[in-house]
């Protein structure tokens, strides 16, 4: 059987010897199978000593529960949140019945000391806490992607189908704009008329390219209009064709000009005509307007990850928080208005481009998770003293001054249970401090939160 090194540090088993010296210093408890010992974001709890039976340390990421590891006799749990004085970060139940020795923290202060398994227990504590911590963070990371991934795989579904859509439309438009065009020339139209209808195609294509926006109410007058003219005119399936010609900008007026134009036998299949190769078209814009958005997705997810590139780089920080924004787009169009001030004259700066793009990500994601998916984000950049400076700007209902103090430590979080492991600003920090030599700090109050980051125009 092979030896695992970390087990020693991780889960170091304490000799019964031990287990009896430390009776004296705790309360025993029994648990049955599946009873909870301590709940994640516990405040209250003591340190844990396993006397027989099972223990499963387990905590939520998402709406995951992840297992962190299983005790067994002579080994504990509890030690790094009860002397930081902070709330669990883990959950942990019996899966059999057990028996597990409670030790309240003055008691467990006197057994550091007093007794000699202070040693073992403090060696634990440290490798436990990096281990912990590197799980943790591996997982924030993978949830934060899977956030990313189905946000993304909903931005590209929507022009995909909408491409999808045009192109099956297209396919029909195409096939019957043959038969109508072997109708119209059934009435030996003279060059002229060929010039005029012609004329009347490019400028409405050029129209809808730069049409106005019309509000529901108006173009539904606009069409009905249409249809009047047409039927007063024996037009077939006006009502078909109206919508099309109005959002050409063809109007009654237009109509009565193409009518001047030709003789009244060949209007019906001219009109017909007509209408198909506007349609046709607007389908080809569609789906140009489709492939370009996808396009554009595709550019936005290899800035992100800055994909094909070296890590170390130069980067202009206005594209990497563009392409987060689109990233998060599925979010922000729930009710969030985006400003952004940028100085670009703001020049390159050597960065890891998609380390960068993380704290972009955890900052946007906080300040929309802070405003419940509706409100005002300002994104401004800035010059000073030989900085790069991003201020991210949210009216959410800000953080409680109680606790102002402790975002950046590592499993801290105002989120609920399952909604994140309390990495995001901890890694934030470390990326900008200890990976750009930058800084990062931020204010907040009710109604306004802005979080500032410093990054060296010149690596030191």
């Amino acid at each position: 059987m092979l030896h695992d090194p970390n087990q020693t540090t991780l889960f170091p088993k304490l000799p019964d010897e031990a287990l009896q010296e430390m009776r004296s210093h705790g309360t025993e408890i029994q648990l049955a199978a599946g009873e909870v010992l301590f709940a994640e974001g516990e405040e209250n709890y003591g340190f844990h000593v396993v006397l027989d039976g099972e223990i499963e340390i387990t905590k939520v990421v998402g709406n995951e529960k992840r297992l962190l590891a299983i005790h067994h006799r002579g080994e504990f749990m509890g030690e790094v949140s009860m002397l930081n004085h902070s709330a669990s970060i883990a959950s942990a139940h019996a899966t059999i019945a057990s028996r597990v020795l409670r030790i309240e923290i003055a008691a467990f202060k006197r057994l550091l000391i007093e007794c000699s398994v202070g040693d073992t227990i403090l060696a634990a504590m440290v490798g436990r806490t990096i281990d912990v911590e590197g799980q943790l963070r591996q997982q924030e990371k993978l949830a934060a992607l899977g956030k990313m991934s189905a946000g993304l795989a909903h931005e590209l579904n929507n022009p995909a189908a909408a491409g999808k859509r045009a192109a099956n439309a297209l396919k029909e438009r195409f096939n019957s704009l043959q038969a109508l065009t072997v109708q119209l020339n059934q009435h030996c139209l003279t060059t002229e008329q060929l010039k005029f209808l012609a004329k009347v195609q490019i400028d409405a294509i050029h129209y809808l390219g730069n049409s106005p926006q019309y509000d529901t109410l108006t173009q539904s007058d606009q069409e009905d209009e249409v249809t009047d003219w047409l039927e007063n005119h024996d037009v077939s399936k006006a009502w078909q064709l109206s919508p099309t010609l109005v959002n050409f900008g063809i109007d009654s007026q237009k109509l009565a000009e193409i009518k001047n134009n030709l003789n009244s036998k060949s209007l019906n299949d001219a009109l017909i005509w007509l209408e198909a190769n506007l349609a046709t078209s607007g389908l080809i814009n569609e789906v140009e307007q489709s492939t370009t958005r996808i396009s554009e997705l595709v550019k936005a997810v290899k800035g992100y990850t800055y994909m094909d590139t070296a890590p170390l780089q130069e980067v202009d920080i206005h594209e990497g928080i563009d392409n987060t924004l689109l990233i998060l787009g599925h979010k922000l169009k729930q009710g969030i208005v985006v400003t952004k001030e940028y100085d670009r004259t703001i020049p390159l700066i050597n960065a890891y481009g998609s380390e960068l793009n993380q704290v972009w990500t955890n900052l946007i994601d906080n300040a929309i998770h802070a405003m419940s998916g509706k409100g005002e984000l300002k994104i401004r950049t800035f010059q000073e003293n030989n900085n790069a400076i991003c201020e991210i700007v949210d009216n959410g209902a800000g953080i409680p001054p109680a606790i102002q103090s402790r975002v950046f430590e590592p499993f801290f979080t105002t989120k609920g249970v399952g909604e994140g492991t309390g990495l995001g600003l901890e890694i934030a920090y470390r990326i900008v401090v200890n990976r750009h030599g930058g800084n990062i700090y931020f204010e907040s109050q009710p109604g306004k939160t802005c979080f500032r980051v410093y990054l060296p125009l010149v690596k030191s």
